[in-house]
């Protein structure tokens, strides 16, 4: 047991979708976005086990549309969600034995991450206490006034786009988050409460193919993109 695990987040309401079900059930290449997801993490030996956390209500379709069709290759256990992502994850994390050393926390939104990206992530938490994938920005970015008025350019070479997994020392993403709960603190996202303890986060490359799904167009784009990553295997 090397008692590292993950956290995969599905509770998200998906409204831009323009969906009645939950984004995390609409098909993906012939299956759920979710189980695109779960496989990746599936592929990992370091992983112990995984918590999804889930929207309320949806506990038993979640294993009926995706758990029994797509049998589970490692221990998943199925949480409650919260009505803001952070609690999700607080969630998620408090449902983890204390025992546990480092845990990913990843969108389940995120289906075509790479089982190389998590292994880094892993390898650099390990380190450091706490990895973020994300991708340096292309484009040059304005901060910008409520009316529309330019404040300043920010040099981009200093700048990345955040993404998922995001991954820590248990007891750092627990002490963060029992401090942002005490100060009741809300942030987009993890690395943000550890940020507030004053404790250095280290970015790794995710990937310009880690889109989150969002929207009907962002089906298409990650149909084509795993259409080109079968093409590059044969």
């Amino acid at each position: 047991m090397n008692n590292n695990y993950a956290i995969i987040l599905a509770a998200g309401k998906g409204t831009r979708m323009k969906e009645k079900v939950n984004k995390m059930f609409l098909p993906l290449r012939g299956k759920p976005i979710i189980a695109h997801t779960l496989e990746a993490f599936y592929s990992l030996d370091i992983i112990e086990g995984i918590v999804l956390v889930v929207s309320a209500g949806e506990e038993d379709m979640m294993k009926e549309r995706v758990l029994s069709l797509y049998p589970p290759k490692k221990p998943v256990m199925i949480v409650e969600g919260g009505e803001e992502r952070q609690y999700s994850v607080y969630n998620g994390l408090k449902s983890l034995p204390c025992s546990t050393k480092l845990v990913a926390i990843h969108d389940g939104a995120r289906p075509l991450i790479t089982p190389r990206v998590i292994g880094k992530s892993f390898e650099v938490a390990e380190k450091f206490g706490a990895a973020v994938a994300g991708m340096p920005v292309k484009d040059t970015i304005k901060r910008v006034d409520t009316g529309g008025k330019v404040l300043e350019t920010p040099d981009r070479s200093y700048l990345w786009l955040v993404q998922t997994p995001q991954t820590f020392s248990y007891s750092l993403i627990m002490e963060a988050h029992n401090k942002a709960m005490e100060d009741k603190f809300l942030a987009t996202d993890d690395s943000t409460l550890v940020e507030r303890l004053g404790r250095d986060v280290y970015m790794i490359e995710g990937g310009y193919d880690n889109i989150k799904v969002t929207t009907p167009e962002d089906i298409a784009i990650a149909e084509e993109i795993l259409t080109t990553r079968e093409r590059n295997k044969l």
